[in-house]
């Protein structure tokens, strides 16, 4: 049976704003990123989008966007969080590397995690969650890093990464057999014309 996963990132946050590194430290959601969230939750009622469940990371600027998008109850999950950068978390993002291809071991001399184990602890995540019988239309709300690994896992996403994967970016899957499909990715200029 193929089923939908709506992969979604977090609104936008203070530390968006001032160019901070925000894996496992957190920050507030901005009025912006409030109203992101909100705007995400309209789309999906004007589309008719009914979830039948719905999860996020256990980072509050993850569980704030989903309770603005909707009023259903939710399940946080570590596995959905943000890669860790270890000492550089919470620091200015001059500091971040450049590329993608650099990023994969980058941060483990400061004592954080690989590109590779935060794709595969997102794919263990999403898979087991997609697996559930009663699970066939599912909201997760993510992060940047995470959903860019996930995707990494499963296709090149440097085609996607160039159009950007801004605050309240919309990833729609498709699983079926054991497999992820990215079907379209929504960004808020498509969700506002549809508004």
């Amino acid at each position: 049976m193929k089923k939908t996963l709506y992969l979604m990132r977090h609104g936008e946050t203070m530390f968006n704003v001032q160019k901070k590194i925000q894996g496992w430290c957190d920050s507030p959601l901005t009025e912006r990123g409030k109203e992101q969230a909100r705007s995400v939750g309209r789309y999906f009622q004007a589309e008719k989008i009914q979830f039948d469940h719905a999860y996020c990371s256990t980072s509050e600027r993850s569980s704030d966007t989903l309770e603005l998008v909707t009023d259903m109850p939710y399940t946080r999950l570590k596995g959905l969080k943000e890669m860790f950068y270890g000492e550089l978390d919470g620091e200015s993002e001059r500091l971040n590397c450049a590329t993608p291809e650099e990023c994969v071991t980058y941060y483990l001399q400061f004592g954080g995690e690989s590109s590779d184990t935060v794709r595969d602890r997102m794919m263990e995540t999403l898979t087991q969650i997609m697996e559930q019988e009663d699970h066939s239309c599912v909201l997760a709300v993510s992060h940047g890093g995470a959903c860019f690994n996930f995707l990494r896992g499963i296709q090149d996403p440097m085609e996607e990464l160039k159009k950007g994967f801004g605050n309240c970016c919309i990833f729609v899957y498709s699983y079926e057999d054991g497999r992820f499909a990215l079907e379209r990715v929504i960004r808020e200029k498509e969700r506002e014309s549809a508004l």
